[in-house]
C-alpha cells in the first residue's frame, strides 16, 4: 500500500503520463542542384478609358484634385479650376527660377496642397515639400530635404504615419555624371522626415522611363504603387516584395497621358485618376482598370 501511495505522490509531482506514439512528418531538403533561377511574374497588360478632359495651360508638370477642384502644376505655378464646368478661379505664381524652381507634383488633402519641388535642372540636387493653402492658394509652409544622395525630388504621397516618395536621377540635362537614372528610387520616411526604408525599381521599369525616371506617383485605392514616367503614355503598377529590395512589376497600363505626375481621385473607393497632356495642355480624368491575382512574392504598401 505504502509503495502505490508513493508512486501516485511521484507522479503528482513529476505530471506523469501515459506514452504515446509519435509521428514524424518527413521534410524533404531541396538539393542544392535542384534550386531553379528566379523568374519575375507575368506582366498585366491593361487599358484606361478617358472620362472627361479640361484645357488648362498650367498642365505642364503635373495636377493635384480635391472634392470641387483640380490644380494643374507647372514649375513656379498652381491653377485652380472648377471641376464641374473647368472654369478657373485662382492662380498662384512665383519668379521662374526663383526660391521655388520645379514643382513637379502635388497632391490635394486636409485643405491644403502639397507639392515635390526640386533645384531640377541644377547640380548638385536639392529638394523641398512647399504646402499651400487650397482655398486660397497662398503657399503656408516649406519643408526643406536640402541636398540628398537620392537624388531629385519627384513625387510625395502619405503612407500610414509618413510618407512616400520618388526620387529621381538623369542620363541626360540635371544628372550627375557618376548617378544615372538606375539610381532612382522609392523611399519612405516617417512623420518628422526621418528616413524609414526604401526600394529600387525592376531593371524592365527603369528601362522604360530612361533617360528620366518616375515623373508622378501615388498609391492606389488597392493599396499598390502607380508611376508614371516622363513622356510614354504608359503606367506601371509596382507591389511591395516580401523580401529583398527590389519592388515587383505586376501591370502595365497604357493611357491618355505622356508621363508627368497625377493624382488619384479623392474618392479612392474607384481607381480615377487626374493626369495631363503638356503637348496639348489637357487635363484628363481617366478610369483606370483593376489589376487582379497578385503574384505571391508580392504585397500591398498598407
Amino acid at each position: 500500500m505504502h509503495y502505490v501511495l508513493a508512486i501516485l505522490a511521484v507522479c503528482t509531482l513529476v505530471s506523469c503520463t501515459t506514452p504515446t506514439s509519435v509521428h514524424h512528418v518527413e521534410t524533404r531538403i531541396t538539393p542544392l542542384d535542384e534550386i531553379s533561377t528566379y523568374t519575375p511574374p507575368p506582366v498585366q497588360y491593361l487599358k484606361a478609358t478617358t472620362l472627361r478632359e479640361y484645357t488648362a495651360p498650367e498642365a505642364d508638370q503635373g495636377v493635384a484634385v480635391d472634392a470641387e477642384y483640380f490644380y494643374p502644376v507647372d514649375n513656379t505655378v498652381i491653377g485652380k479650376y472648377r471641376r464641374d464646368t473647368g472654369e478657373i478661379v485662382a492662380r498662384f505664381t512665383s519668379p521662374h527660377k526663383g526660391l521655388i524652381r520645379h514643382m513637379n507634383s502635388c497632391y490635394a488633402r486636409y485643405g491644403k496642397i502639397w507639392c515635390a519641388n526640386s533645384n531640377y535642372s541644377q547640380t548638385p540636387m536639392g529638394s523641398s515639400i512647399e504646402v499651400f493653402d487650397s482655398a486660397s492658394l497662398h503657399h503656408i509652409q516649406s519643408h526643406s530635404l536640402g541636398m540628398r544622395d537620392e537624388g531629385s525630388l519627384t513625387w510625395v504621397d502619405e503612407l500610414s504615419d509618413g510618407y512616400i516618395t520618388g526620387f529621381a536621377h538623369y542620363s541626360k540635362k540635371g544628372g550627375l555624371a557618376h548617378k544615372g537614372y538606375e539610381y532612382s528610387s522609392v523611399v519612405t520616411f516617417d512623420e518628422k522626415w526621418r528616413r524609414t526604408g526604401g526600394w529600387m525599381f525592376p531593371k524592365n521599369v527603369s528601362d522604360a522611363m530612361a533617360p528620366y525616371a518616375a515623373s508622378g506617383g501615388a498609391l492606389g485605392p488597392d493599396e499598390l504603387l502607380y508611376i508614371l514616367g516622363h513622356d510614354k503614355p504608359e503606367m506601371y503598377v509596382l507591389a511591395k516584395p516580401v523580401m529583398g529590395p527590389t519592388l515587383v512589376h505586376v501591370a502595365t497600363i497604357s493611357l491618355q497621358a505622356e508621363g508627368q505626375a497625377f493624382a488619384f481621385s479623392p474618392d479612392k473607393k474607384q481607381s480615377i485618376i487626374w493626369a495631363i497632356d503638356r503637348k496639348k495642355g489637357l487635363v484628363r480624368e481617366i478610369q483606370l482598370p483593376v489589376v487582379k491575382n497578385l503574384p505571391s512574392e508580392t504585397k500591398a504598401f498598407r
